[in-house]
């Protein structure tokens, strides 16, 4: 007896706690989301005809030369695998990281020969989580060439459609301005599709 007085406590403790932090704070959180940030919590899905294409959270692998590039990815199997996350954790002085830049240097040689321009460092080197769907306007004006050359536009009307897709700092001063690729790719879409 005088050992249920003692657990008694300690389960009840353990079934309002779990009550609190196992049921009614996940449900108010998820209310707060859903009422104040709809998009955002449900995942930031682009639409495309009516139909989600992605989201403007991940990034996405385009390799086609009618489409920008985003960041390399480190995900596996696949690349943008958003069940997995991570970044390669190859460090600095590790030949691997070097060997992975230099072929990606020499496929984007490749796939633009003429482009004498420098490789921007982000089209070259994974981001931490392998999913980054955005790239710095470099990157993009790196790329507008190819886009504009495979899609038969002009680089002026691609450099335009990377303006009107890139955001600034945020709040003016975190951060960095760039390009988010899903964007930009579904911009050049509807442009193509009329």
């Amino acid at each position: 007896m005088r050992t249920f007085a003692l657990v008694r406590p300690a389960l009840s403790l353990l079934i309002l706690l779990t009550v609190v932090t196992g049921v009614a704070y996940p449900l108010a959180v998820t209310g707060l989301a859903q009422a104040l940030f709809p998009r955002q919590a449900n995942g930031s899905l682009v639409e495309r005809a009516g139909k989600p294409v992605g989201s403007s959270l991940i990034g996405q692998d385009f390799s086609d030369a009618k489409y920008f590039w985003a960041r390399p990815s480190a995900t596996a199997p696949m690349p943008d695998n958003g069940t997995a996350s991570g970044g390669s954790n190859l460090g600095p002085s590790n030949p691997a990281l070097t060997d992975a830049a230099r072929q990606r240097i020499a496929a984007l040689h490749a796939a633009d020969p003429g482009n004498t321009q420098p490789v921007p460092v982000d089209l070259v080197s994974a981001s931490g989580s392998g999913l980054d769907p955005e790239i710095s306007p470099a990157a993009a004006d790196y790329q507008l060439d190819r886009v504009a050359r495979s899609r038969g536009l002009s680089p002026q009307r691609v450099r335009e459609l990377i303006a009107a897709n890139t955001t600034g700092r945020q709040f003016g001063l975190l951060g960095e301005p760039r390009v988010n690729v899903l964007l930009l790719n579904l911009a050049l879409d509807r442009i193509v599709a009329h």
